[in-house]
């Protein structure tokens, strides 16, 4: 099918429906069964692959509850929310990133028809309905989200966009001067192929951001990938590395949050996070750029 410029279309992988977003810059492929799961995104004008899963053939399996993030699919991009690390918060045992991750998304089947990806869950311990729309613009992929509080008593969450990124040779990172800054001289964002040692892995936060923007961009080929957002609405940002210091496994993410912190216990007792009153919502954007 096609809306514009953009096609889209439902492929069947591995006994799940694949949603597929395309046009002549970008494709990009999300599961909603599986926490509406972003698998793949392609510069098409270069042919990079920029979402990492583990070695071997992509593999897409459903996860029980109560299984650990580290035995998931491990695929792409997932959102983390309400928390990041695995916490206590109001009597609630908050899992290993989150709630969103191993949830069955629905899929609005009339945004569909024209070309957009809207999918809503609710989560089964936190009081919310969570939605995302992810639409095509050119070589831009715009992603709104909307956050519903459920209950009548205010709500505090933590959100991350978390995605696992496959580096490649003279990758780095372009980050603005302000954020740099706010990094305390931490040298390995310069070299992301080289800077922490082998089996070691890190993770720093830069907070609060002034400019909502970070990208990878590659010294010999020229692709790029950059992340936008609105700092007002994520004032946060998470980076994670790691050259087999986690699970044996190499792979990059940069995470535009509203924490900087990975539980949502800490961030909430320092009052810095988001919070929502009684049946209200939340609402912010991201998009993600291709280029080269």
């Amino acid at each position: 099918m096609m809306a514009g410029e953009n096609s889209f279309e439902i492929r069947r992988a591995q006994g799940f429906e694949i949603y597929v977003l395309r046009n002549s810059f970008v494709e990009i492929s999300a599961v909603p069964e599986l926490g509406a799961k972003i698998i793949s995104l392609k510069n098409l004008r270069t042919e990079r692959e920029w979402l990492w899963h583990p070695p071997g053939d992509l593999k897409l399996f459903r996860n029980e509850s109560g299984d650990d993030f580290s035995k998931s699919p491990l695929a792409g991009i997932d959102d983390c929310l309400p928390t990041i690390e695995s916490c206590f918060w109001r009597g609630r045992r908050l899992p290993c990133h989150g709630e969103i991750w191993r949830a069955p998304f629905r899929v609005d089947a009339s945004a569909w028809e024209n070309g957009i990806l809207k999918t809503r869950a609710e989560l089964k311990i936190s009081p919310f309905e969570f939605e995302r729309t992810m639409e095509l613009r050119g070589n831009e992929i715009q992603i709104g989200y909307r956050l519903k509080n459920q209950s009548a008593a205010e709500e505090k969450f933590l959100w991350a966009i978390h995605p696992l990124l496959k580096l490649q040779t003279d990758d780095r990172l372009e980050l603005p001067d302000s954020t740099r800054f706010l990094l305390n001289g931490a040298t390995w964002v310069d070299a992301l192929d080289s800077a922490i040692p082998e089996k070691n892995c890190a993770k720093i936060f830069a907070a609060p951001v002034r400019e909502g923007r970070a990208a990878i961009k590659n010294l010999h080929t020229r692709d790029r990938l950059e992340f936008e957002w609105d700092p007002a609405e994520n004032g946060a940002l998470g980076l994670w590395l790691t050259r087999g210091g986690w699970h044996g496994y190499h792979h990059f993410a940069i995470e535009p949050t509203n924490a900087a912190d990975d539980s949502l216990a800490a961030a909430a007792a320092q009052n810095r996070c988001g919070k929502i009153s009684g049946n209200g919502f939340a609402s912010w954007r991201i998009c993600i750029r291709v280029g080269s």
